[in-house]
């Protein structure tokens, strides 16, 4: 929305700031962050009141999750998202089809996961709405924006799958991409929702990995970066920085809260949207491969659990203490702040090594 000051720098040339997709990166990050403190306190209190006794804790869990996690609301992904949307729409230019359909894709999967955090807490148990139905939801939407990136990226990368390192290889996948991305964009909602077990576990790779996917989107919406990298020009995602900073600013604003011990979860309605909305911008830079490096964590996390389901089914034998598998380092005697920082740590180093692949070849 203040984009559109810029037209009158003219007038006054302090308005010409307002062209810069790094100055009002920068704005929408502090935007985001003062909305999160501003209502944070505010809306825990509204959802400490209306839920009672808060998000249910599973009684096949950790056992001392029944002890330090009782009680405590969840939904707290609502002000991640309201801060990120309001954000979003006052810094990034309304004219860019990849902020919308980013926009919109974390917004769906934030109602998704909103109706599935309201089924636990109106019901009392941790089943909320079934994962077949979250599932076909989930598909219905990541098929219309994969649909959609097919028309919004230039004719020379539309259905093409690029390869990092590997900079001049591009691979047609045609109509084909449509289900490839719809992969990515549910898979990495869905394992987003697996790492939110432990508080302040899931939020900040969610944020190191929106930053690092948003420096990847500057780079690659400008000629000049990507004719000096060597990579794809994708021309107009250079504005999904805006997003991603209002992501972080956001999610700032959330850990503040979430911080050992959590006053609020983000529940689905966050972890939901918010690995939606990698997903997403993955498709939009055509850096889905890079994101399974950046959001390595998150893979990892999937992955845990898959194995253990299908192991046990097969030999009624667990791989882990429990899964996904930060529950089994609960299992084997970590502190809960140990895990956090310890895959924190994990998250930052998998980010460097995917941005790296930006000059590798």
């Amino acid at each position: 929305m203040f984009y559109w000051l810029a037209e009158l720098s003219e007038a006054f040339s302090g308005f010409n700031l307002f062209r810069y997709i790094t100055f009002r990166a920068g704005a929408a990050f502090f935007t985001a962050l003062i909305f999160g403190f501003l209502f944070g306190k505010p809306l825990i209190e509204t959802l400490r009141r209306r839920q009672g006794k808060g998000q249910p804790i599973r009684l096949d869990g950790p056992e001392t999750h029944l002890l330090t996690k009782q009680g405590t609301p969840t939904m707290g992904g609502l002000l991640i998202l309201s801060a990120l949307v309001v954000s979003t729409l006052l810094w990034a230019r309304l004219d860019n089809p990849y902020v919308w359909m980013v926009l919109l894709v974390t917004v769906a999967f934030g109602l998704i996961g909103f109706a599935d955090d309201y089924a636990k807490v109106s019901k009392g148990n941790h089943k909320g709405v079934s994962g077949k139905t979250r599932m076909a939801l989930g598909l219905v939407i990541a098929a219309a924006a994969s649909v959609a990136s097919l028309y919004i990226h230039p004719p020379e990368l539309a259905g093409q799958l690029a390869m990092p390192v590997f900079k001049s290889v591009l691979i047609d996948l045609g109509w084909f991409f449509v289900p490839f991305a719809m992969f990515v964009v549910v898979g990495a909602a869905n394992s987003v929702n697996l790492t939110d077990g432990l508080d302040g576990l899931a939020i900040m790779p969610v944020m190191i990995a929106a930053t690092t996917l948003g420096v990847i989107a500057y780079a690659v919406g400008r000629v000049d970066f990507t004719s000096y990298l060597d990579v794809h020009y994708v021309p107009g995602t250079g504005e999904l920085l805006i997003f991603t900073a209002a992501l972080a600013g956001g999610g700032l604003g959330f850990l503040w809260y979430n911080a050992p011990p959590a006053a609020v979860f983000m529940g689905d309605t966050g972890s939901l949207s918010l690995g939606g909305a990698l997903g997403a911008i993955a498709v939009a830079t055509k850096h889905e491969i890079v994101l399974g490096i950046v959001g390595g964590l998150f893979v990892v996390e999937a992955l845990s659990v898959i194995v253990q389901v299908l192991y046990f089914k097969r030999t009624g034998k667990r791989v882990f203490l429990m899964a996904p598998i930060h529950h089994h380092f609960e299992k084997k005697g970590w502190a809960e702040p140990q895990i956090v920082i310890r895959f924190w740590i994990i998250s930052l180093v998998l980010a460097l090594i995917g941005l790296a692949t930006l000059k590798i070849r």
